[in-house]
């Protein structure tokens, strides 16, 4: 600190004193006192001092607060995680002619993985194929290559249902996201505390519903691999010391 800075930090507290209605303070030593520490110090005990060296390491901490928590070390290995996935699974849609109905993509909340309504189902239908299970359980393996929740989105175009099976689009979209869930678990590798199954109806659309390229990009199931500063969203993760998620029944577990 320097000497003008020093002088000013002096009178500002004598100033403040005064107000207060209490004596000046005492003369302040601070060639001893780093710009930016605390006045108050968690578990300072009285007569305890420090180093200048203890002190400049306290200022580095506080200019690269990542090297102390390991935070942007571990947000990086993650978005490298989240990248390499991203590569098997657009090298596997390549490899077998479905990129345009097995599409990835990394946005703010992790990787979503949007996979066409005809990859897996009938029209109209949540019932799953034999050769879509096979192509759920290849996205399970690579899936498993990450610790991180998974949620599992079913969508549907604007087109009204209402059958013995389904009254509408909310049914269709629930029940088909709740059947991947159950492959996911039954036939991949993937711990069911880290699943959740949701439908969204017709309401989260990302096409124009009024047209039929529009409609068939809305139906679709979204796999997410939730970044991990999205855990304390979910109820019961493993940040408040419990888990919750659909079992292999499709129970909730609380």
């Amino acid at each position: 600190m320097s000497q003008v800075d020093a002088n000013k930090f002096r009178a500002m507290a004598q100033s403040l004193s005064i107000t207060l209605g209490g004596a000046a303070p005492s003369a302040v030593n601070l060639s001893e006192t780093q710009a930016g520490d605390s006045f108050i110090e968690s578990g300072s005990t009285e007569g305890s001092t420090s180093t200048g060296q203890d002190d400049q390491q306290g200022v580095e901490q506080e200019i690269t607060p990542s090297e102390g928590t390991g935070q942007g070390d571990t947000d990086y290995q993650e978005s490298l995680t989240i990248e390499g996935i991203k590569a098997k699974l657009d090298q596997f849609a390549k490899e077998n002619g479905i990129e345009n109905k097995l599409v990835s993509s990394i946005e703010e909340r992790g990787l979503v993985i949007s996979i066409q309504d005809t990859l897996l189902f009938n029209s109209g239908s949540a019932e799953i194929s034999t050769n879509s299970r096979a192509i759920l359980k290849k996205i399970s393996t690579v899936l498993s290559a990450s610790p991180n929740y998974i949620k599992v989105e079913g969508h549907t175009c604007n087109l009204p249902i209402h059958t013995a099976e389904f009254r509408s689009n909310w049914e269709l979209s629930v029940l088909r996201a709740t059947n991947v869930v159950h492959i996911l678990v039954d036939d991949g590798e993937i711990d069911p505390l880290r699943l959740s199954a949701a439908g969204y109806g017709e309401y989260r659309p990302i096409a124009d519903n009024s047209t039929e390229q529009g409609r068939i990009t809305n139906r679709r199931v979204d796999l997410i691999i939730l970044r991990s500063k999205y855990d304390l969203l979910e109820p019961g993760s493993s940040s408040n010391n419990t888990a919750t998620g659909a079992d292999s029944n499709g129970n909730s577990s609380n």
